[in-house]
């Protein structure tokens, strides 16, 4: 038995030894021309008969000995291309992507080495590409040391990172940045954002991340900035598993004594409420009144929450761990794979100094320029955030067919707390002002589950097919408000505290829900035609999308009958104290407000349909010039089911829209290195749901209400680009574009005519941007040869907004004018920043395994809230980012590395502020995100 055992033993060394003898490369095959995949190449070790023929996504893999080899690429009617220097380690993967050009002469060799190629080829994917776009590989995400999309996407030239997650391209806001996975439409956690958050999905699943600049019939017609494209990995290239571990620390904000936070359900760890905060009685139920002196009245106000003030406790550090794991096995003559993730993040945030105002111009006196305060809130917050991500990919491989099947959950929890000393005015114009007290406690559960399934085909085994591609994904998503408290207290001269209705509002606890599912298909077909005697490609499809959302509120107020002096000291959790629930015996405590049941007016259901259908030719009009027409055409419909005092919709029609997206892409090649570009397209920008409503959202730690606008009308913008392009060795490159857009009828967000804390959107005006930006990608090596792996990326970009008011606001602008005040007709447009600054230097160094990198981003003063009569515009302040990293592989093997980031290194503050004609700027909302310290470790296996 013993010997058995040491036999077992010496095989499985034995295997292990000769499964890491080997080493691999990889990569894909790519036609130089039209930038797609070729099928069935031939690649060949040299001076061998080692050889493969790549797959039906011009995919190949060899498995070799260590040792130097140099492989030699080769199609028919391709110049052949060998490649030097191939460098093979035992248990290592060497990633190289092959561009092979058109050649009637098969024997033309071009000889390239390793490094110089791999770089090259993710260049050449964005010079010939028929749109601007720019991208980064699986190749530069594993070298830039990234651990999560949004760290990565920040050195493509034009984008900026808002809040560490929401991508903006070109200093435009949300509303004009799309984001998709796998080319096609997914909703994030936030589902009236275009945008996903970027850093959910880790880097190591990625295949590629590529940001359209330009419009093109193929794609969705609802972006103008930027369409963000997350393209995940089919499977790893061989068995590859990886564990990561982190944490973070910002000394503002951890092991601090004075977080404040309340307690919660068993489960929130794990980002969900365990039912701890459910509903204690039924919508419906109806609450009698206490001159009705019923005890059902007393048993109904006793279920509610008791816990009602936030708690001080020390606040712990930020920390996450995940794993990915894949591997592909053969199947006969096919392949299958899988590839599985797996991410958690827990991160503790807390504002000590939180900021909230609202200001109006002075109502009696146009000749006083100050703004009058009618709300102010500064106090303290704390917020823990639980992010579980897990996905699972299937797909299957034939010759000329691809299956693929993958699946994502995400689930959020986010608790706060927070207690605050605010100040607000009776009279709503700066007079009468009154101090409160609030206490807040709050948790929402967010989840967002996909499934995609989606095919792509050839549909002949001949030299020159047409393909087939088609998507199918349903996607299912939660928000879940779950017992917001929220409870303030005026405070009477001598210091006592009580319930007033009338300046504060009565406490409240409230319950929003929101359920949304979209359904969303696509086919496309593409085949590769001669025109005008030159090679050609028509590509043309469809796409359906619908998607239906049901959202509702439920809130119930509390008030005091009688004696109110055990709520004077201001303990907030005695106001729910079962000692001091009313009853109908004393008629003296806190109860439930008569008639607070489930009000229709509190609930909506919308649905929206989207059908599309697309053309398009690319072609040669010359060896130079290269030429790619296209026409979408969707029809959008919207319905909308709900009412407001006066009027009941039911699945009413609010719009109905069949448009048209033509798009014009030109590039003239004046060498093989530098493109000259000019685009056109007409895309839009529609209202979400909770936009185009009646519906009406409560804020009631700021008291800030939102109300929706149902005759909002969709946004269409023209869009043209040009762009001089120059590329370089190394992953070096210059260029210089200019944009201008024309915008009809933009969708803004505005306050309400003399209402500082009511804020809507509207159609305030036509606009014009136009800007130009700078990008330039250079290595050091010029100044001296030790600094090659130095590396400068700059991208710099000027705008200029001009809208044109609509009559009513320049009247209502022009009415509130201060004295000596000259009202223009034109002014910035909400949400485009007038300039963007992204500066990057990067150090790389393969051969030690070394990446760190310095990096600066901010964004002018953008208009946030468009200011309506005497309540004066909102701008979002400039946030001075400066970030470090550090990554660092070990051993040498490089099978771990340890990642160093530090962020908000200037401690920048984010601001937004009222500014008005010679005024002094006040504060509309002010958080102190402080600087943080994060490290890392990630281990494969």
């Amino acid at each position: 038995m013993k010997n058995i055992q040491k036999a077992l033993v010496f095989v499985f060394f034995l295997a292990t030894f000769f499964s890491f003898a080997q080493g691999i490369v990889t990569g894909t095959i790519i036609d130089d021309e039209f930038s797609e995949p070729m099928a069935f190449t031939n690649v060949l070790v040299k001076g061998t008969s080692i050889g493969i023929s790549s797959d039906f996504d011009g995919k190949y893999q060899l498995e070799l000995e260590e040792g130097t080899y140099t492989l030699v690429f080769s199609f028919v009617g391709y110049t052949t291309k060998e490649v030097t220097d191939v460098v093979i380690k035992n248990g290592e993967t060497v990633i190289l992507d092959i561009l092979l050009e058109t050649n009637s002469l098969d024997t033309v060799v071009i000889t390239t080495s390793t490094k110089r190629n791999t770089e090259s080829a993710v260049l050449n994917l964005q010079k010939k590409s028929v749109v601007v776009m720019d991208g980064i590989s699986a190749q530069a995400i594993k070298n830039s040391g990234a651990s999560n999309v949004a760290s990565a996407v920040k050195s493509v030239p034009g984008v900026s990172i808002q809040g560490g997650k929401y991508v903006y391209v070109r200093g435009l806001g949300d509303r004009y940045t799309k984001s998709i996975l796998n080319g096609i439409d997914i909703p994030g956690l936030d589902p009236d954002r275009n945008t996903i958050q970027m850093d959910l999905f880790p880097t190591n699943i990625l295949e590629n991340v590529i940001v359209i600049k330009s419009a093109s019939a193929e794609y969705p017609s609802d972006f103008t900035g930027g369409l963000v494209n997350i393209v995940t990995k089919d499977f790893p290239s061989r068995a590859e598993y990886t564990l990561s571990l982190g944490m973070g620390y910002n000394p503002d904000m951890h092991f601090n004594n004075n977080y404040l936070t309340s307690t919660g359900s068993d489960t929130d760890i794990f980002g969900y409420d365990d039912g701890t905060r459910s509903l204690p009685i039924h919508r419906y139920q109806q609450i009698p009144g206490t001159f009705e002196n019923r005890l059902l009245l007393t048993t109904l106000t006793d279920r509610f929450s008791k816990e009602l003030r936030a708690k001080q406790q020390t606040s712990g550090m930020n920390f996450d761990f995940g794993f990915t794991l894949g591997n592909q096995y053969d199947l006969g003559d096919n392949k299958i794979g899988y590839l599985a993730s797996f991410s958690y993040k827990n991160e503790t945030t807390f504002y000590k100094n939180r900021e909230d105002g609202a200001f109006v111009k002075n109502f009696a006196d146009s000749g006083n320029n100050e703004l009058s305060s009618v709300f102010d809130s500064k106090g303290a917050e704390g917020t823990n955030n639980v992010i579980m991500n897990g996905m699972l990919g299937l797909t299957y491989k034939t010759d000329l067919s691809k299956y693929k099947v993958n699946f994502l959950h995400i689930q959020n929890g986010e608790s706060s707390a927070g207690f605050y000393d605010q100040i607000i005015s009776q009279d709503a114009v700066g007079g009468g002002l009154e101090p409160l007290t609030k206490n807040a406690i709050t948790y929402t559960e967010r989840s967002v589950t996909n499934l995609l399934f989606s095919g792509t085909h050839r549909l002949s085994d001949k030299e020159n097919p047409m393909n087939l591609e088609w998507k199918i994904a349903p996607t299912f998503s939660k928000v879940m408000d779950k017992d917001h408290r929220i409870t303030p207290l005026q405070q009477a001269d001598n210091g006592d505290s009580f319930i007033s209705p009338s300046a504060s509002t009565f406490p409240i606890q409230l319950w929003r829900n929101l359920i949304e599912e979209s359904w969303s298909g696509k086919v496309d077909l593409d085949k590769n035609i001669e025109l005008f005697g030159r090679g050609a490609k028509i590509k043309f499809g469809g796409a359906y999308t619908y998607k239906f959302r049901d959202f509702s509120i439920d809130d119930y107020t509390f008030n005091i009958a009688g004696d109110d002096a055990f709520i004077a000291s201001g303990d907030v959790d005695q106001l729910l104290n079962s000692n001091n629930i009313w009853n109908p015996t004393t008629d003296n405590g806190t109860f439930l407000v008569f008639g607070d049941q489930f009000n229709a007016n509190d609930a909506y259901e919308g649905e929206q349909t989207i059908g599309a259908t697309y053309f398009s030719t690319e072609f040669n009009l010359s060896e130079k010039l290269k030429t790619v027409l296209g026409v979408r055409t969707e029809y959008f419909s919207s319905y909308y089911t709900g009412q407001n005092n006066t009027i009941v919709y039911d699945r009413e029609p609010i719009l109905d829209e069949l448009d048209v997206f033509p798009s014009a892409n030109l590039i003239y090649s004046l060498n093989d290195d530098i493109n000259l570009r000019a685009s056109y397209g007409r895309t839009t920008a529609r209202p979400s749901f909770k936009e185009a409503s009646v519906a009406q959202i409560f804020d009631p730690i700021t008291s800030r209400l939102f109300i929706g606008n149902i005759d909002l009308a969709p946004t269409y913008i023209n869009n043209f680009d040009v762009r001089f392009e120059r590329f370089g060795e190394n992953g070096q490159m210059f260029a210089v574009s200019s944009f201008y857009k024309d915008l009809t009828d933009p969708i803004e967000q505005s306050f309400f005519l003399q209402a500082p804390t009511q804020i809507t959107v509207d159609n305030l005006g036509n606009a014009k941007v136009y800007g130009i930006e700078f990008e330039l990608r250079q290595r050091l090596g010029f100044l001296s040869e030790g600094l090659n792996n130095l590396k400068l990326n700059a991208n710099i970009s000027f705008m200029t907004s001009e809208l044109t008011m609509s009559d009513g606001e320049f009247e209502s602008r022009t009415l509130a004018a201060r004295d000596g005040e000259t009202v223009e007709r034109e002014r910035d447009l909400q949400g485009q920043a007038p300039f963007l600054i992204n500066l990057g230097l990067d150090y790389n160094n393969s051969d030690l395994g070394l990446q760190t990198g310095l990096f600066f981003n901010v964004q002018g003063p953008t208009l946030e809230v468009v200011g309506i009569g005497l309540v004066p515009d909102v701008y979002t302040q400039s946030f001075n980012s400066l970030n470090f990293t550090f990554n660092k592989t070990l051993g040498e093997s490089k099978k771990s590395s340890i990642d160093l980031k530090v962020t908000n290194i200037l401690g920048s503050e984010r601001l937004s502020e009222y500014e008005s004609y010679k005024a002094s700027n006040q504060t509309f909302s002010l958080r102190d995100p402080g600087t943080e310290i994060s490290l890392g470790y990630s281990f494969k296996f």
